[in-house]
């Protein structure tokens, strides 16, 4: 990754408030998983889904699942910028990354993988995008082609080599 750029598509920014400080002088992960969906719900107003559609549609999205790699530190007062990227989507449901950066040192501090669901907020079920929607979506990722995928991307947590795995392919 060059330093100069950063992946993505600018979704926000922020400056870490002292509040997210934990006791070891750092942003707390808590916070980073906030940051994180603060820009998800920027992102869902640039394809429409805000407070009003979600009133008038009783629609809205739902994360299914999240993984955080946190990198590097961020401390107090320190900006950040985030990213975001769609790999994939279909008629009810969007695949996206996000990337946390130092601002103004240009480093990635975290990175966020997001499942997010299209649903009916009457039936709690999943329920397709609407058109106008779908076809946001779909020029946002058009416009992401130059974009690689991102390495971190589906990342498996693992212990090289455990001691103990509860799955009993333990080493000796």
């Amino acid at each position: 990754m060059s330093m100069d750029r950063f992946d993505g598509e600018h979704t926000a920014d922020g400056i870490v408030k002292p509040e997210w400080i934990d006791i070891n002088g750092h942003m707390n992960v808590a916070y980073y998983v906030l940051a994180f969906d603060l820009a998800v719900d920027t992102l869902w107003v640039q394809f429409g889904i805000n407070d009003e559609y979600i009133r008038n549609t009783r629609g809205s999205t739902f994360a299914v699942e999240c993984h955080i790699s946190y990198l590097r530190e961020l401390k107090e007062g320190e900006p950040y910028c985030i990213t975001s990227q769609i790999l994939a989507y279909d008629a009810k449901r969007i695949h996206q990354f996000q990337r946390m950066y130092h601002a103004d040192d240009k480093y990635l501090a975290a990175t966020a993988e997001w499942m997010n669901l299209h649903v009916d907020l009457d039936t709690r079920r999943v329920t397709a995008w609407p058109d106008d929607v779908l076809e946001l979506l779909g020029k946002r990722a058009r416009n992401q082609e130059v974009c690689s995928f991102p390495a971190e991307a589906g990342r498996q947590m693992l212990v090289s080599k455990p001691l103990y795995r509860l799955d009993g392919k333990n080493k000796t």
